[in-house]
């Protein structure tokens, strides 16, 4: 019983220790706070977003760490309000664009590359300023990645069981790994970090794909899930497709996400023009009904659907299956798969990684020995 209580009250610590990150870069001064998030874009133009909060300050009395400081943090979080109509300065190397925040405080800045970037790197800083007419300027920067302009293949992918494993089909267990456990204690699935190594690289071994990844968590673990793909060395993408879940007293539940990652992708399309795409997902929410609906709707722009498989559910495996089928004619083909490596089978036999990085996901699969997918299989479910 006093384990359990115990257990119980770690959780919730946990949950207000994560609750009140986003608060915490103001060292407790309060006042106006710029959170941008990484950006992106194609040569002709880039995406830059954030929000800018008031924030109150702390009382001299709280301590700078622990339960009371968390409390207290949380507390400002939820007291927290966008600065509605903000004037927010964005410079991208030669290129210049003024906005306003709308009426919760954030903006999303399209910026036409007028003055061509670096085309030797990826990664460019954007400076950004902010001023208010109740605070000094504030002054910032974030990264913005640009793919090379060569790119043959775009790779979009979920994060949650499909990249790390939380449990989506099981709720409680989901939230417990989602706010209590660090980054260095997160399960990558095997093989994942060769599979998506192998697909940035691409046939030749010498390409930098843009991966873009998605998640249904909320902007308050975006430092977590950094740290996590640094730690499992996967190809870290700007990670700017999580959800604002708005703990505000107007929003004091997570939005809705029907139909979060079907806008974000068919954005992701019309910037990458005519860049052929590969979806990654699991079978644990509507990932594949999604997927399925994007390649009716774009024509020959997706490339092959990769879902993995997270439960032994046969109805659901059907439902699955089915949309498979319906595919058939199309250019796309829906590979559900338990492991790493019969993606990365299809892949190879589709030409989108080298044989190299075959074989690095099938090391990896075969040093992890809970991966539920036999690696003998007959490689003709794909090369």
């Amino acid at each position: 019983m006093k384990q359990g209580l115990r257990r119980v009250t770690y959780f919730f610590r946990r949950l207000a220790h994560v609750a009140a990150s986003p608060v915490r870069r103001d060292n407790g001064r309060g006042g106006t706070v710029v959170h941008p998030y990484r950006g992106y874009g194609s040569r002709e133009e880039a995406f830059v977003m954030g929000r800018v909060y008031r924030q109150m300050a702390l009382g001299r009395m709280i301590p700078r760490r622990g339960a009371l400081r968390d409390t207290a943090d949380v507390a400002r979080r939820i007291l927290r309000r966008g600065v509605v109509r903000a004037e927010v300065d964005v410079r991208l190397g030669g290129n210049h664009r003024q906005v306003v925040t709308d009426r919760d405080g954030y903006f999303n800045v399209r910026l036409p590359l007028g003055i061509p970037l670096p085309v030797e790197v990826s990664w460019h800083r954007a400076d950004i300023e902010v001023s208010t007419a109740a605070d000094r300027l504030v002054r910032t920067h974030t990264e913005v990645y640009v793919p090379a302009e060569e790119t043959d293949l775009l790779v979009i992918s979920d994060i949650d069981d499909t990249v790390m494993f939380t449990g989506v089909a099981e709720k409680l267990k989901m939230l417990y790994r989602l706010f209590v456990k660090t980054a260095e204690r997160r399960t990558a699935f095997p093989g994942v970090a060769a599979l998506y190594q192998a697909l940035h690289r691409g046939a030749d071994g010498k390409l930098e794909r843009p991966i873009l990844y998605v998640s249904r968590g909320p902007w308050a673990i975006y430092e977590m899930l950094e740290a996590f793909f640094q730690i499992n060395r996967i190809p870290v993408g700007p990670i700017l497709f999580l959800r604002e879940w708005g703990l505000s007293w107007r929003h004091p539940w997570p939005r809705k996400a029907e139909d979060h990652k079907r806008e974000l992708i068919e954005r992701m399309l019309r910037l990458f023009d005519d860049v052929p795409c590969v979806l990654i997902g699991d079978s644990g929410q509507h990932d594949p009904e999604v997927y399925t609906e994007i390649v009716k709707a774009h024509p020959g722009r997706i490339a092959a659907i990769y879902i993995r498989r997270v439960d032994n559910n046969p109805d659901r495996e059907a439902a699955i299956n089915r949309l498979r089928e319906e595919l058939v004619g199309s250019d796309c083909e829906l590979i559900l798969a338990a492991d790493s490596l019969k993606m990365a089978r299809h892949a190879h036999h589709r030409g989108f990684i080298s044989a190299h990085g075959r074989e690095a996901v099938r090391r990896n699969v075969r040093d992890h020995p809970e991966a539920a997918e036999s690696t003998d299989d007959a490689e003709s479910e794909g090369g």
